[in-house]
């Protein structure tokens, strides 16, 4: 399982990691997450192993959406828009 997370910085912005890695940074939070669901997408699409796209909340990870889990058959399965 690959998880896809944003992370907020101290100046209000959001980055979007995969793992400890930071690809992306000094983006709105609306951003953050289209651009984080495209990747979850786009990494389930051309590997086929489960992705998931989480934030921070205030009692633990809050998942935004999460590819190829169970019985989904392939299909997307998102939990936002």
């Amino acid at each position: 399982m690959v998880t896809i997370s944003l992370g907020q910085v101290a100046a209000g912005d959001w980055n979007v990691r995969r793992g400890q890695v930071t690809l992306f940074s000094n983006l709105q939070l609306a951003a953050a997450i289209k651009l984080a669901r495209e990747m979850a997408r786009d990494e389930y699409g051309r590997h086929g192993y489960p992705v998931r796209v989480e934030m921070p909340g205030p009692t633990g990870a809050i998942v935004l959406a999460q590819y190829g889990w169970g019985g989904t058959s392939g299909a997307v399965a998102a939990l936002a828009t």
